[in-house]
């Protein structure tokens, strides 16, 4: 059975007309006898909107009560099993009501496409996940329901219904999208004209993405490969050289002017072992990201052909390079990568862009110290002085059974050997001496520079080419395996770092000491320079113990961080690696201070929202027995109110009462205060825990006692707790499930398990939600819409407070048959063992 399909139609606000349209689109397959039925049509009591129902098959719908709240929902299993070839159902981001088939709508609408049923549905854009953020910039509004992009992406077809903003507000206006009560606020707040601009250019940039991925992959699949200029798309090449600043400015401005994008691009040699500087790189990019572009990296040896591929693969209109650095004598010889992206370039346009490093590099001779170590290569120059002679001497005593060819030959393999050992400046010195030795011992005249025959001179011009030649590449592999290697170790070097950094598990001490030991220095310290002067805000190594003339360098980080080293001058190859490991290390150390002001935040939240919970509780809650007792006492003491027996004990009563209340009220916000605060000091010691329960159940009145039942063995531990706090923590239980099962049995149980002892509190109440478990337990939590004067829900934020201060825990869990049980488990207190009897002599 094959998967139906989804089509969407989607809108940049509320009110836009996506379910008419989508009613519309379902009378038009109607017309075409398709059968289609309506599994779940929002009309937000709009009049036009219901009509369209008119004429289709509309299924019935589930009702959920909720928090005393009818709602309705798709019957999924009502679409399963009627059984239709498409079906419509309304807002794709909606959240189920607790207790539906599925959590979210776009669920229900999976589980129906995997039936092999077509579904016609809706989404605004403020309800994709990706833009849930950017949308609430916008708007100031937080969305709740959320719908994952890859799922409105996996749409078979998107349509987008559109109107302006002036002609939305004016539909809202006229009453036709909200009640009149409610136009005046909406056209003030979510619906005003920058608001609903800025959610239609999202709807229409998001679908135009879309839209052109689809494109590609329509190439993609039909082999097409030349330029479709359906959009300018201005790429510019990057080699991380001093004119990439400008190439980027002036790709811009054209990107600006044609109205199209921005793309930049860095090809990277595929051995990885040449390059620009990783620094230069990361400056181009946040310049090409700071002007609205995005940055890429490719891989390919042909420069030419791995931008010209990707330009391809972006579907570029425009491709802007920077002209030559290379000497005029170099083009001559090879035309440059310019020339030849022009050549093979195509329906791309190319844009040469001079600047000032344009023809500024001539040729140059390799430098007099290559990869090798200073050793080998005065081994190599010893080989060579020595080996010469040697060969020359082994030559000659061979005589005449040696020809010049073999000679040649045996000066080539001395000629390599230097090369090996000491790299290209000892075998060209060994190639030159070898050659002075062949021409004055082997070649006639023997005993003269001079040279007759035109053989000879092939011979030996051409033995100290191709000496010099394999000299050369054999320095060069050379260097490139030590660059090879050093390049292996500093990725290695820093991917830990940059690993440790982004799992926070290192600080800035650790940081500086890998820096210090990395790169052999004495001290590392981070400095910040601040308007009061230099401050050190991290340090490693022998601090005070470095001789007075040991080098100190400053390695500059950012504006205002420096990494000062002393204990030996750094190369520069070790500078540029070192720059990255102190950008970490600035990294770890705005971590540090992120992490630090987000736990203060954290704390300053938590203690705000506990006072100004703290408030609403002072002006709500402990009002109402503050007006019992006044009002109670005002009457007591009143002349002008005759009052009998039974007037006065009621009043007293109330007095009582309120009395009573305030004062558990009062008990809870300190033993709240003393948990956060952390001054709550258990005296654990062996305590009976039925004596416990029946102090705990004083507090309740005689009707409320009779209701609670006991239950326990008789060989029941004893447990290890404070009493007092123990006492506090029943006696919070059961007044909590007394007071929220009005007129049910409460039944306070205990037992063993284990090592532990567990006391449980057991109502039959309608229960709490397994979602909502942990919520009961926070500060200032009542159950559903418990009314003011209740209690300001602390009674169980301070039972499981005062419960994991004795080592305990408290949790919730489900009634068998319905309801709630607390359980609070403690340890068991170790029940000495008797003595054995002596036995009787």
């Amino acid at each position: 059975m094959s998967r139906g399909t989804l089509r969407i139609h989607l809108g940049a606000a509320p009110g836009v007309g996506k379910t008419y349209a989508m009613l519309g689109e379902a009378h038009r397959r109607l017309s075409r006898s398709t059968d289609i039925v309506v599994g779940l049509a929002e009309t937000h009591g709009r009049r036009r909107t219901a009509d369209q129902l008119e004429g289709l098959e509309v299924l019935p719908r589930r009702e959920v009560t909720h928090g005393g709240v009818t709602l309705i929902e798709v019957d999924v299993g009502a679409v399963l099993g009627r059984r239709p070839e498409i079906v419509v159902v309304d807002e794709l981001a909606h959240t189920n009501a607790p207790g539906s088939r599925n959590p979210k709508r776009w669920q229900d609408v999976e589980e129906i496409l995997d039936a092999g049923i077509h579904v016609l549905s809706t989404v605004d854009i403020q309800h994709l996940e990706s833009l849930n953020d950017v949308v609430e910039q916008i708007t100031g509004i937080a969305e709740q329901e959320t719908v994952p992009d890859a799922v409105v992406r996996r749409a078979d077809e998107i349509e987008l219904v559109d109107t302006t903003p002036e002609a939305l507000r004016r539909r809202l206006a006229h009453g036709d999208v909200y009640p009149a009560e409610r136009v005046d606020a909406a056209l003030t707040d979510y619906f005003r004209i920058g608001n609903l601009t800025a959610l239609r250019e999202l709807a229409l940039l998001w679908l135009a993405d879309q839209v052109d991925e689809g494109l590609r992959r329509y190439k993609a699949e039909h082999h097409i490969d030349h330029v479709w200029e359906t959009r300018e798309r201005v790429v510019v090449a990057l080699t991380g050289g001093g004119e990439g600043e400008t190439l980027i400015r002036r790709a811009s401005r054209v990107a600006q002017r044609s109205g199209g994008d921005l793309l930049a691009v860095h090809v990277l040699a595929s051995d990885g072992l040449t390059g620009a500087s990783p620094a230069a790189l990361r400056t181009l990019r946040e310049l090409v990201e700071s002007l609205g572009g995005s940055y890429h990296q490719v891989v390919g040896d042909d420069v030419a052909a791995a931008l010209l591929e990707f330009a391809r693969s972006v579907d570029a209109t425009q491709l802007v390079l920077g002209s030559s650095r290379r000497s005029r004598w170099a083009r001559a010889l090879r035309s440059g990568i310019g020339a030849q992206v022009i050549v093979d370039s195509g329906e791309i346009d190319v844009h040469i862009v001079t600047h000032a490093a344009a023809g500024s590099r001539g040729w140059r001779l390799p430098p007099l110290t290559g990869a090798l170590t200073a050793r080998r290569r005065w081994l190599g120059l010893a080989l060579a002085l020595l080996g010469v002679p040697a060969v020359t001497a082994a030559c000659l005593a061979a005589g005449s059974a040696v020809s010049l060819s073999v000679v040649l030959l045996a000066f080539l393999l001395l000629v390599l050997a230097v090369a090996l050992v000491g790299g290209l400046w000892p075998a060209v010195a060994a190639a030159v001496l070898g050659g002075l030795a062949e021409n004055w011992f082997f070649v006639a005249p023997t005993g003269h520079l001079d040279v007759h025959q035109v053989d000879d001179v092939v011979a030996l011009v051409g033995g100290l080419i191709v000496a010099v030649a394999v000299a050369s590449v054999v320095d060069r592999s050379a260097r490139r395996a030590t660059v090879a290697a050093r390049s292996q170790a500093e990725t290695a070097m820093l991917a830990s770092l940059s690993r440790a950094v982004l799992a926070g598990d290192r600080g800035l001490p650790s940081l500086l000491e890998q820096i210090r030991e990395a790169f052999g220095l004495r001290t590392v310290a981070m400095i910040e320079r601040t308007p009061d002067g230099d401050r050190v805000v991290g340090t490693c190594g022998q601090v005070g113990g470095s001789p007075s003339d040991a080098p100190v360098e400053d390695v500059t980080v950012t504006d205002t961080l420096v990494l000062r080293l002393t204990g030996r001058c750094l190369p520069a190859s070790d500078r540029r690696v070192l720059v990255a490991f102190a950008e970490q290390a600035a990294v770890a150390l705005q971590q540090g201070r992120l992490a630090a002001q987000a736990a203060e935040a954290d704390r300053l939240a938590a203690a705000n929202s506990m006072r100004t919970a703290l408030l609403a509780a002072v002006s709500h809650d402990l009002r109402t027995p503050l007006a019992g007792i006044k009002a109670a006492a005002s009457a007591l003491r009143s002349d002008d109110i005759d009052l009998d027996d039974a007037d006065r004990a009621e009043l007293e009563a109330t007095i009582d009462e309120s009395a009573d209340r305030l004062t558990d009220l009062v008990d809870n916000l300190l033993d709240m205060s003393r948990l956060h605060a952390g001054a709550v000091s258990p005296a654990l010691i062996p305590s009976d825990a039925p004596a416990v329960v029946h102090r705990a159940l004083n507090g309740l009145d005689g009707a409320e006692r009779a209701r609670v039942t006991l239950e326990w063995p008789a060989d029941l531990p004893p447990v290890l707790a404070d009493p007092g706090l123990l006492e506090r923590v029943v006696a919070n239980l059961v007044s909590n499930a007394v007071r929220h099962v009005p007129g049910g049995p409460v039944t306070v149980t205990a037992g063993t398990v284990g090592d532990r002892l567990e006391l449980r509190v057991v109502d039959r109440g309608p229960g709490v939600p397994l979602a909502d478990r942990d919520r009961v337990f926070a500060p200032f939590q009542r159950r559903g819409d418990a009314p003011s004067g209740q209690g300001v829900g602390l009674g169980l934020a301070v039972a499981r407070g005062l419960s994991e201060a004795m080592d305990g825990t408290l949790t919730a869990e489900d009634t068998p048959g319905g309801g709630l049980t607390m359980v609070v488990s403690l340890r068991a207190a170790a029940v000495p063992t008797p003595p054995a009897p002596v036995p009787a002599p």
